[in-house]
């Protein structure tokens, strides 16, 4: 049985000993010197953070006496966003308290430099709420479940991630009018199962860790699996549904490459594709000409050399594979919540011919919004942040993931395929049940994804065995959602109020 799917059955000293490395710079020739604590090393450490941060101490959150207005924090944020898209960015953030959160990981950085800390870091996602989890392929063409947004990733405190993920549960069950017992639950599962699941790595080998990966049939199992022991008419029928969804969701990615996008974003003119405008959501270049401070011809040529550029970020094998598309066109895409407002654009390249259809998205990367309160990164181009970060952490990346700098100043991109299987869950039509797996499904993949930059040792050292550590994020999770909805009650009033423009429904 799979690793995503097996139950833990043994303590965690018991396992392989593996090590973790430390890695010191050393004044020798500028190399460095790496360290290989032994397991008992390593779970001493664990235990050492235990006892000066206990797992309860995120019990009875409140926000900071001193806490920045949230909206201003938002307003911040749109300096350095395209001025005609932030009434977009404004209107989706303002359907619901939900989206509100997706679009608000500034305002949860600056609320969880306030909270305890084990002192055990990891590579963070920084924006890993449920809706950043999904399936694509992998290069071998299998669909993984894994995390798909690294636009805020920093290496950072392991429960930085955990308390986004979390409380995004939180929130999205009361989205869906859940009770206060099943949203409890939802939110408990998602802990626990990160928990247990840190346990299970922390017996592993290394290569086993990094080779751990929660395929499509893994998750089918494991839906199955539940299925198989659901007890009640109710609960059957729930798990039934799940397993439908999953299916659908599986079957719809698919079917989503570069071949799908073309019928949808492309048409011929002259013989040729070319982006279809479908102005504020997608404009192409040719239609933005003016308002980039370009001619049409620059922005053809600027495409063009972006292209080159990026490419030399690739691996060889790689590289060589891209240089036998050509570029036909490129146009600006609104992406996501979180998003909107930073620069984000397609590109249409062909290969054999026009039927030959490759589509990269192009997006901007800023600054992490962690890095306002953690170390900053040590790679100067953000672009390259996000790349490698993914790399760290998910099980396998796209093989088109690269990095540029952008035409104009401060501007930096990281590039990949647009569609490559890629689907997600409808969050908002979700049950509880549905939920709660999906929660346990969240759990196990973040979790795998901290050990393999982190310390899965001390990290399952420091959250123990008990639910100590779910029952106090739990907490912190439902007062936080309770801080998100009066966050964005007065989000709503700075709208209404006209401090804030807006467009809905796009």
């Amino acid at each position: 049985m799979s690793v995503a799917v097996q139950g833990l059955t043994a303590e965690f000293t018991q396992g392989p000993v593996a090590q973790q490395a430390v890695i010191e710079r050393s004044p020798i020739m500028g190399g460095t010197k790496v360290k290989h604590p032994s397991v008992i090393e390593r779970v001493a450490a664990g235990k050492q953070c235990r006892e000066a941060t206990p797992v309860s101490a995120h019990k009875g959150w409140v926000p900071a006496p001193d806490r920045p207005d949230p909206v201003a924090l938002i307003e911040e944020q749109n300096l350095t966003r395209e001025a005609d898209l932030v009434p977009v960015r404004h209107g989706r953030m303002l359907a619901s308290p939900f989206t509100f959160y997706r679009g608000a990981a500034k305002v949860m950085a600056a609320d969880l430099k306030n909270t305890p800390r084990a002192g055990l870091t990891t590579q963070l996602c920084g924006d890993a709420h449920l809706s950043n989890f999904g399936v694509f392929a992998s290069p071998e063409r299998i669909l993984l479940f894994d995390l798909n947004d690294f636009d805020e990733t920093l290496p950072g405190p392991f429960e930085y991630d955990v308390m986004r993920m979390s409380a995004s549960f939180t929130i999205a069950a009361r989205n869906n009018a859940f009770t206060d017992k099943e949203a409890h639950e939802v939110t408990l599962a998602s802990v626990r199962a990160y928990r247990e699941a840190m346990r299970q790595f922390a017996q592993m080998g290394t290569m086993d860790i990094w080779y751990a990966r929660l395929a499509e049939q893994d998750l089918l199992s494991a839906i199955q699996l539940a299925v198989d022991t659901s007890k009640g008419k109710g609960q059957k029928k729930a798990a039934k549904q799940a397993e439908k969804t999953a299916e659908n969701t599986a079957r719809k990615a698919r079917s989503r490459d570069s071949l799908q996008a073309l019928s949808k974003l492309a048409e011929r003119v002259d013989g040729k594709y070319r982006i279809v405008s479908q102005p504020p959501i997608v404009i192409p270049v040719r239609e933005l000409a003016g308002s980039l401070g370009l001619s049409a011809d620059e922005l053809r040529n600027a495409a063009r050399e972006q292209l080159r550029s990026y490419r030399a970020t690739l691996q060889e094998d790689r590289r060589h594979l891209l240089e036998r598309f050509e570029i036909v066109d490129v146009a600006r895409k609104v992406v996501g919540v979180g998003s909107v407002g930073t620069r984000a654009f397609i590109a249409l390249l062909q290969g054999r011919d026009s039927e030959d259809p490759l589509f990269l998205q192009v997006k901007e990367a800023t600054r992490s919004v962690l890095e306002d309160h953690l170390p900053k990164s040590k790679y100067r181009q953000p672009g390259e942040r996000v790349v490698q970060g993914q790399r760290m952490m998910q099980a396998a990346s796209d093989i088109f993931l690269g990095w540029t700098k952008g035409v104009q100043e401060n501007r930096y991109l990281y590039w990949r395929q647009l569609r490559d299987m890629k689907g997600s869950v409808v969050v908002e039509a979700m049950k509880p049940l549905g939920m709660e797996f999906y929660a346990r499904t969240c759990g196990w993949t973040l979790a795998r994804a901290h050990a393999r930059s982190g310390d899965p040792i001390a990290i399952a050292a420091y959250l123990g065995k008990s639910g100590k550590f779910d029952d106090s994020i739990t907490d912190f999770c439902e007062r936080y959602a309770d801080q998100n909805e009066r966050d964005y009650q007065a989000f709503a009033k700075a709208v209404h109020a006209g401090r804030l423009p807006v467009i809905e429904g796009l």
